[in-house]
């Protein structure tokens, strides 16, 4: 739910010109080191969704003003150059490819200068940087977590920025070779990118050296990636907040990608950032849209929305709004088609994450933003539920049935919690936190006298256990891997198909998993990587090497993917005292929607709800119900959603 609300909210173009007019009175670095970080959900815009990697400097700019000129005014004041801008835009590159990136003496990224030529002056985005906030706006970079495979393999020294010179330690001089956890590379990226070791001073240097010097840059905004959900890595987020909280200049910390987060991972991580991301990427697809229903509604039930964050507030992330015209994933090409969602399924998606109060990051390329996309992405009522609304959640007591003729049998329930999950074969395996009731009860397995299983029981027929099993080898390793020889491998494994030896269970995915993809377990040719690597402990957590995270198993015995209900509903209330429901339908044909008034009553508290003097709006339509009855009900489109507003 969410936190509290001002009770006669700033427009966003005040708010902007307090904070100018601050800025010019008091010395610079003294507002902004006491500026409260991410009080509302933050806005803004994203490259990434309609150039992929290869934005350049004229096309950011050119969106940049865009947003200027028709975002801001809406509060969306974030112009965030997506991953990859320091890699050579040449034949070759691509998303993992090897040795094609800019880095500097100290082993750091700097912009490809063919695309970014104002940054020859001084090897960074300075220039850049100052134009966008001459603006108005915020300057924001993607980030890939740790240093680069690049700068590990050419030994470059350490930045001590006490000194100015090379890092020294108990008379060492230490270099990146010595920081780069190689069994820790991006498993989407494994060319490009690894973990650094935070636990010695040299890690912790290198990683201040990078995060000044973007200070420097003038950034306002870093989006971590491969370093949360089935990535993660939670000394190295913590790190850099705390970094963070050593500079002068106040910095957004987001962190991704969210593939297999729940509200139990992040229970550690949400006060160390300001964003985080707890789906996978987000496309213009109706699954994926439809899939980020569950997992809104499990960070709401609990309190995550607007919870302590760094210098600040933390906020659950949907991903993006990949509305307009789009790229497609991890391409070398720039905007070339337009949005598939429906114009229906985009207000649906607005609509969720207003409600659920997501940041929102429009990723379609503003050069070509048309009416109808502007409008909905700058709708007010929405737009002042996304900030100033509080009390978020999911309302379960609706009740739909089917209006399409050729549906004979219209259904009648209450919606319910329910999970997506993986289902293979009858078994559905994920990853969760270790602190999860759903991540014990692995075990050993012992057979001809070898402990050559692990396994965990998942359900009984017949009055007997039925176990899933895998099977437990010794890391195997191919010509083209190295081995770390020390004790804190000495206990792992791998795990196996059970017919075969050469394919491993993986914890992460190869490449960058969308919201809706079902690709857990994967398996992939055994190798000497941390995302391979399986311990057990005392206490029958199966943990993986590479996320710190615990397996779970459950069963589902007709082998496919459970959905939840198609009609969802969610509330808030506003800040006037104005009560927000949303009517979402996820069927492929219309529904009506009906939520009772004493539901509503039971859910927000009587004094919420007077019926005999209050009046409902649809946001969309504009269309007023007038007064209130003894329940709302509507006609919802497929994939549909409508919003009212009641004031009473």
């Amino acid at each position: 739910m969410g936190r509290g609300a001002p009770s006669s909210p700033p427009p966003p173009w005040r708010r902007l010109l307090c904070y100018a007019l601050l800025c010019a009175l008091l010395p610079w670095g003294t507002s902004e080191a006491n500026e409260q970080l991410a009080e509302f959900p933050p806005r803004g815009w994203n490259s990434y969704d309609s150039f992929s990697w290869i934005v350049d400097e004229n096309t950011y700019m050119q969106n940049a003003e865009i947003l200027a000129e028709k975002l801001l005014p809406h509060g969306y004041e974030y112009a965030v150059i997506d991953y990859l801008w320091y890699r050579k835009y040449v034949d070759g590159a691509y998303t993992d490819s090897y040795g094609f990136d800019n880095i500097d003496e100290w082993g750091r990224p700097f912009p490809d200068l063919q695309r970014f030529p104002s940054s020859r002056n001084d090897k960074g985005f300075s220039q850049i940087a100052n134009k966008v906030h001459g603006m108005g706006l915020k300057f924001g970079i993607h980030l890939m977590k740790g240093i680069s495979l690049q700068a590990v393999n050419e030994s470059t020294p350490i930045l001590d920025i006490k000194t100015g010179k090379p890092y020294v330690e108990d008379g060492q001089q230490w270099t990146a070779r010595d920081i780069g956890l190689t069994h820790r590379t991006c498993a989407w990226m494994p060319h490009g990118f690894m973990s650094v070791n935070t636990d010695i001073g040299a890690g912790k240097a290198f990683l201040r050296s990078l995060y000044r010097q973007y200070a420097d840059w003038g950034v306002d905004f870093v989006k971590v990636d491969c370093i949360f959900g089935t990535d993660y890595s939670p000394k190295e987020i913590i790190t850099i907040s705390e970094l963070l909280q050593e500079l002068d200049r106040p910095i957004i910390l987001s962190i991704s990608p969210g593939t297999e987060v729940t509200p139990a991972l992040a229970k550690n991580i949400s006060q160390h950032v300001n964003m985080y991301r707890i789906t996978g990427d987000d496309w213009d697809n109706w699954k994926d849209v439809s899939s980020h229903f569950d997992v809104s509604s499990s960070f709401a039930a609990e309190n995550k929305i607007g919870a302590t964050g760094l210098r600040g507030r933390s906020w659950p992330d949907l991903d993006m709004l990949p509305f307009g015209w789009l790229t497609n994933a991890g391409v070398n090409q720039g905007p070339h088609r337009q949005c598939e969602l429906t114009s229906d399924e985009q207000r649906t998606q607005m609509a969720l994450w207003s409600m659920a109060k997501s940041p929102l990051m429009y990723g379609g390329d503003l050069r070509h933003l048309d009416k109808d996309t502007l409008s909905i992405i700058t709708n007010p009522t929405l737009l002042k539920i996304n900030h100033y609304s509080i009390n978020n959640m999911e309302f379960h007591h609706v009740y739909s049935e089917r209006t399409s003729k050729e549906d004979k049998h219209s259904s009648r329930f209450i919606s319910e919690d329910l999970v997506h999950l993986p289902k293979i074969d009858g078994v559905a395996l994920g990853l969760t936190a270790c602190s999860d009731d759903k991540a014990n009860g692995w075990y050993m397995f012992s057979q001809h006298g070898k402990s050559d299983h692990i396994c965990r029981n998942y359900g009984m027929q017949d009055d007997k256990n039925i176990s899933f099993c895998l099977g437990k080898t010794k890391p195997l390793l191919t010509s083209d891997d190295t081995i770390v020889h020390n004790e804190e491998h000495q206990t792992k494994f791998h795990l196996a198909i059970m017919d075969s030896d050469d394919a491993c269970l993986d914890a992460s995915g190869s490449q960058r998993r969308t919201s809706s993809d079902i690709k857990f377990p994967m398996f992939s040719r055994c190798r000497w990587h941390a995302m391979q690597m399986w311990e057990l402990n005392e206490k029958g957590n199966l943990i993986s090497s590479y996320s710190r995270l615990c397996a779970t198993v459950e069963s589902n015995k007709k082998g496919v993917v459970t959905t939840g209900a198609v009609a969802r509903a969610w509330v808030a209330t506003g800040s006037k005292g104005e009560i927000y429901l949303a009517f979402f339908n996820l069927d492929s044909t219309s529904r009506k929607i009906t939520a009772r008034i004493s539901d509503l009553k039971r859910v927000l508290g009587s004094t919420f709800i007077r019926k005999d003097m209050c009046s409902c709006t649809e946001v969309w339509s504009g269309r007023n119900f007038g007064g209130l009855k003894e329940e709302i009900s509507a006609v919802v489109k497929s994939h549909g959603s409508m919003v009212f507003e009641i004031t009473c």
